[in-house]
């Protein structure tokens, strides 16, 4: 008798802590949300900078890496929207319970949670500095005889609206956020290609190397590399997406799920391959690293365009922020015994979103740190990771065509984990000289 009524005393707690926790409160998403929340978190304002890294590379590499990436990252989304619910009557809500699944409750945290809490937090901090320039960017394109504002204070601003959405409960509750945040990278990257378009071809454009020295092509191209591993960075929070799905025998969560992650995939080349491409093809190696500033004109549009680019950021911090607010959340919850309250949430996710503010203020020059870092992360995270955890639970025939195609994305995977950090590291380090801190 004993037992059984401590059991269901601890099963009515659990239910009681899914049920406010983040990732698993609310469980009734329909496919569309899920294309939201990918297309959202995989969009970032990366794809502005694609051009850019297409110069770095040129047309022939390139255009094979890009679409080599869409291919590779599509892959091992769909793995992991199969592992979501590979054991009967389980579900992985979180990328670390797959992580765990695979290599053992220790190791799996260790292999895990480091790395999505360096893409989440990291992608956090860069969106901060993002929405805060895009910000500046509009005041500055259309007043500019006005007194010229710092960006922290514009980062400030940024931080403000988040503190206020990053207060919904869960995943579910910021779909309309999300919606939002996914129409408008459709609406800035066509801004991107179309004005790229309107402003017609260079006099003398040059699709040569911008590269002074062979040294150099070599790790523009790795740091070109990183960038591309940058906009393809929707798995870290892909099984806590596909959490939100409900899901029975007949119709299991990966259905909704997949189909809305094929949306988002169509949307994600939509935006990335006509940006890239005509980016490349009007400006040639003159681009700049952020496509939005090589075209000035016409002024209205291009602040248009920093403002949706301001209000896709608002979402994708959101989005990413969800699963850190969930581990914060939980640890705080089981390991630390604080009940499940909303005085513990307003105060946990508002002391987030100052910190990642402050961490942005004072290091403006994040993103080139977030080549860096995201070398290290990102490409495990969605180019590798996944295909181990198959290899591992699913023990495909040697030889076969999935364990071919799992160790082919693992070689090109680990490939650019490590070159693409080293072409970063030498970016900061030539342009440390005009570093400055709480600019």
């Amino acid at each position: 008798m004993g037992h059984s009524e401590e059991n269901s005393d601890v099963a009515a707690r659990q239910k009681a802590i899914d049920d406010w926790l983040p990732v698993t409160g609310s469980r009734n998403a329909k496919w569309w949300s899920s294309a939201f929340h990918n297309l959202t978190a995989m969009v970032g304002a990366g794809v502005l900078s694609l051009p850019f890294a297409m110069s770095n590379m040129g047309w022939g590499p390139g255009a094979t890496v890009l679409i080599l990436s869409w291919v590779i990252t599509l892959y091992t989304l769909w793995q992991m929207v199969e592992m979501h619910e590979m054991v009967p009557g389980k579900r992985f809500d979180r990328y670390h319970e797959l992580g765990q699944h695979a290599f053992g409750d220790k190791l799996g945290l260790w292999i895990v949670v480091p790395q999505q809490v360096v893409v989440e937090v990291g992608t956090c901090i860069v969106y901060m500095v993002t929405g805060g320039k895009s910000l500046k960017k509009v005041h500055d394109t259309l007043c500019p005889d006005c007194k010229d504002i710092k960006t922290s204070y514009w980062i400030v601003i940024f931080a403000s609206v988040n503190i206020v959405l990053a207060q919904c409960p869960n995943l579910n509750s910021i779909s309309a956020i999300s919606f939002v945040a996914a129409a408008m990278s459709l609406i800035y990257s066509t801004i991107a290609w179309g004005a790229s378009i309107n402003k017609g071809i260079e006099a003398n454009v040059d699709y040569g190397s911008r590269a002074t020295s062979s040294a150099d092509a070599v790790f523009n191209f790795f740091s070109a590399l990183g960038d591309v591993a940058f906009a393809y960075a929707g798995h870290n929070v892909v099984l806590e997406i596909q959490a939100t799905m409900p899901s029975s025998e007949d119709t299991p969560s990966k259905k909704p799920m997949w189909r809305g992650v094929i949306l988002a995939y169509i949307g994600v080349a939509f935006c990335y391959l006509p940006v890239a491409f005509i980016g490349y093809y009007m400006f040639g190696n003159s681009v700049d690293d952020n496509i939005l500033i090589t075209l000035e004109r016409p002024a209205w549009l291009i602040a248009a365009a920093n403002l949706f680019v301001f209000v896709h950021v608002v979402g994708g911090y959101q989005v990413f922020a969800m699963p850190v607010f969930d581990m914060i959340e939980t640890y705080m919850v089981t390991k630390l015994n604080f009940p499940p309250s909303t005085a513990l949430r307003v105060t946990t996710r508002t002391i987030y979103v100052a910190l990642t503010m402050l961490i942005g203020i004072c290091i403006p020059f994040f993103g080139s740190l977030l080549g860096f870092l995201g070398g290290f992360a990102f490409a495990p995270t969605s180019y590798f990771l996944p295909c181990i955890i198959w290899l591992k639970l699913k023990k495909p025939k040697k030889f076969g065509l999935s364990w071919t195609i799992n160790w082919i994305c693992i070689i090109l995977g680990v490939m650019l984990m490590i070159v693409s950090p080293i072409g970063a590291l030498r970016n900061i380090i030539l342009s440390a000289k005009n570093y400055e801190f709480f600019s």
